[in-house]
């Protein structure tokens, strides 16, 4: 039998005045498992995420992590978090932050491993205040494992870093995991999804849209990327109707995202286009979000 859920969301509701944060909204998390939260700003992650580490109480439904009412203090004390802001004490030092959360938990990470799997070595003796932004991120989200938690929740763990570090920092997030922890993230990062979830939910609104895969939620639309060559021109205008232009033909390939692509390649055919090379794709995990969220206008 497969294991009970270690987080569990049952058709909670939220609203802060008039705004309606989440919407009737359920998720089940198991043991072992990580999945990324995708969404717009605004799309009710941050506020899934706060209450899950025990911060807020929904206004409708439960929120159970480990079995248990996250606002306690034994369940919270399985969890590790790193919220989207956090303030870390400028003067002291990156080696005393990792002590005094340490001191906090019954059987914490030795130091020395906490700075290692993160790549804080070189700095534990620096001052908090004199670390660059991506520094301070890095720190913060190992702080969220100094605990040895079952749990941990990162809210757009690696803003701030740069390509390396944040390469880094996924090695070391999928370590806790392969080792049997439960990750929930949520990330602005897409890329950052794929690499590190194996499931996926995309909300909006405060509502759950899609859930599945990496690839049942890029099958939840239709959208597929076609490419093949042909001259600058050679695409009559009607066969883009509906279609967004990634590449127009001017280095003598096209490529275009269209909601049907057995229809496109018919057309391409009996419109007579003298093309080669086809290749049809799936829809990445960006472009099925946008089009799930209705945001592909905006960001074309």
């Amino acid at each position: 039998m497969s294991s009970p859920p270690v987080v569990e969301v049952d058709r909670v509701t939220r609203t802060f005045g008039d705004v309606v944060a989440l919407d009737d909204v359920s998720l089940a998390v198991r043991p072992g498992e990580a999945v990324g939260v995708l969404g717009p700003n605004g799309a009710g992650k941050s506020t899934l995420l706060s209450l899950l580490a025990g911060l807020r109480r929904p206004d409708r439904g439960t929120v159970r992590l480990a079995g248990g009412d996250p606002r306690e203090a034994h369940v919270r004390a399985r969890l590790g978090v790193t919220p989207q802001a956090t303030g870390l004490p400028q003067t002291l030092k990156v080696g005393e932050v990792v002590d005094f959360v340490a001191g906090h938990h019954r059987d914490p990470l030795p130091r020395a491993e906490v700075l290692e799997r993160f790549e804080l070595a070189d700095l534990r003796g620096r001052q908090c205040g004199g670390l660059s932004g991506g520094q301070q991120r890095r720190l913060a989200v190992a702080l969220a494992f100094v605990g040895r938690p079952d749990v941990v929740l990162l809210d757009e763990p690696t803003t701030g870093l740069d390509v390396p570090a944040r390469h880094a920092l996924w090695a070391a997030v999928r370590g806790f995991v392969e080792s049997g922890g439960t990750l929930l993230l949520t990330s602005h990062y897409l890329e950052e999804v794929e690499a590190l979830a194996a499931r996926v939910v995309v909300v909006d609104r405060g509502r759950v849209l899609a859930e599945g895969t990496v690839e049942e939620v890029r099958g939840r639309t239709a959208l597929r990327r076609v490419r093949f060559a042909a001259p600058p021109g050679a695409l009559p205008a009607p066969l883009g109707a509906g279609a967004e232009v990634v590449a127009d033909g001017r280095e003598g390939r096209w490529e275009l995202l269209v909601p049907d692509a057995d229809a496109f390649v018919r057309a391409l055919v009996t419109g007579g286009v003298d093309f080669r090379d086809l290749e049809v794709a799936t829809a990445s995990l960006e472009e099925a979000f946008l089009a799930l969220t209705g945001e592909r206008g905006a960001a074309a």
